[in-house]
């Protein structure tokens, strides 16, 4: 819950291996190279990139999580080589569609795909494992609250089983709310944190999801992407909603924090995706995030406000960069030192900014500095098209 401001210490930045460069066109290798040159301390693994090492180490990428003598090598080896960089994994991810799944035989299993990444979480000496929300909406699955939390809390379980067997440090379960997913809101991926009510399942924050639900849609016809009438009403219920978050969550149950901003779209041609199968979201996400409060690119997205709750909450980990662009598919030794670049230079400015702000979740007043700094800042954007 809030905490003094502004912050006397500052979080250490992070980066997902995949906002470094695709991993079909950039070998894990230089882009980690070009993160530690940049000053990142932290790294946030992602599947693909893993499962692209083990191919460049001569074993199947689609066993990744298979706990073979070969695979867990492997794994130290990368470990090590991002330590060696000065560097720490903080997390692997993505685990998709694992909670609320009603069929007993179902839910086992896909509770055992957590578990599965245990032994490579003490190969990596990291301790996160991050699980997105559920974006199924057949009626195989529930995003009914006791169940949902019931299923985090066995994760905890299983989890805390796992280290105090091996005497490992404790491994934590990391829930993070999808802007597409049922459970789309900080709100209520805390809510089933909290009922889950395990010291090691926490909350994972992501400014671009919490933007993209509370803030922005990029197909409103009105051009600008916002869902209220005007800018000032968007970001003074945003910002209501941010203070309720600093003033309610421990920062110690925040167990990691990934920022994003978005490019604003022109909605006469940019067009919901056609298969009904794919989140309206997902074409805006994968191909049209920034790097935070990159203006000149077309970034519009108030991120600074969700940084500031967040570090008004004690939160003291690492502050990571989760992107996904188009241009981070392109082929080229430049992409990855050039995207670690930007992306330092665009989280300096996010934190400068976020901790200049008052702090919004202790009075009204407050609040209403902030919308109007807010304001002034996206104004020059929103009126782009």
């Amino acid at each position: 819950m809030a905490t003094a401001w502004p912050p006397s210490g500052r979080n250490e930045l992070g980066i997902a291996t995949l906002s470094l460069g695709n991993w079909r066109e950039h070998r894990l290798l230089p882009r980690l190279q070009a993160a530690a040159q940049a000053g990142y301390k932290w790294i946030d693994l992602f599947d693909e990139c893993w499962a692209a090492y083990l191919e460049e180490h001569h074993l199947p990428g689609d066993r990744l999580w298979e706990a073979t003598p070969e695979n867990l090598q492997v794994a130290r080896k990368l470990g090590d080589l991002v330590k060696s960089l000065g560097m720490r994994i903080a997390c692997t991810q993505p685990l998709r569609q694992i909670e609320g799944v009603k069929d007993p035989t179902e839910r086992r299993a896909c509770l055992e795909l957590v578990a599965k990444r245990f032994p490579f979480m003490r190969a990596f000496d990291t301790d996160l494992v991050f699980l997105c929300a559920n974006i199924r909406t057949d009626r195989g699955v529930t995003s009914d609250l006791k169940a949902v939390a019931r299923d985090l809390a066995e994760l905890g379980d299983m989890a805390a089983a796992y280290s105090k067997t091996d005497g490992g440090r404790m491994l934590k379960i990391g829930y993070e709310g999808l802007s597409w997913a049922t459970r789309n809101t900080w709100s209520s991926s805390w809510e089933a944190v909290r009922f889950a009510n395990r010291p090691n399942v926490g909350l994972i924050l992501d400014a671009f999801n919490i933007l993209a639900v509370e803030f922005a849609d990029p197909y409103n016809p009105s051009g600008h992407g916002r869902i209220y009438p005007t800018l000032r009403e968007s970001l003074e219920i945003l910002t209501n909603s941010l203070a309720a978050l600093a003033a309610t969550v421990p920062g110690d149950q925040i167990f990691f924090f990934q920022c994003g901003d978005a490019e604003l779209v022109n909605p006469s041609t940019f067009v919901p995706p056609s298969d009904p199968s794919i989140p309206a979201l997902l074409p805006w996400s994968r191909n049209h995030r920034l790097y935070p409060l990159e203006q000149s690119r077309g970034g519009y997205m108030p991120v600074e406000l969700v940084a500031a709750a967040v570090l008004g909450t004690g939160y003291q980990g690492p502050v990571s960069l989760e992107v996904f662009n188009a241009s981070l598919n392109k082929p080229g030794d430049n992409i990855p030192p050039d995207h670690a670049v930007r992306g330092v230079t665009a989280m300096q400015s996010l934190i400068e900014t976020a901790i200049s702000l008052p702090p919004f979740w202790q009075n009204k007043e407050y609040i209403q500095s902030a919308v109007a700094r807010t304001s002034k800042r996206l104004q020059a954007v929103t009126h782009r098209l």
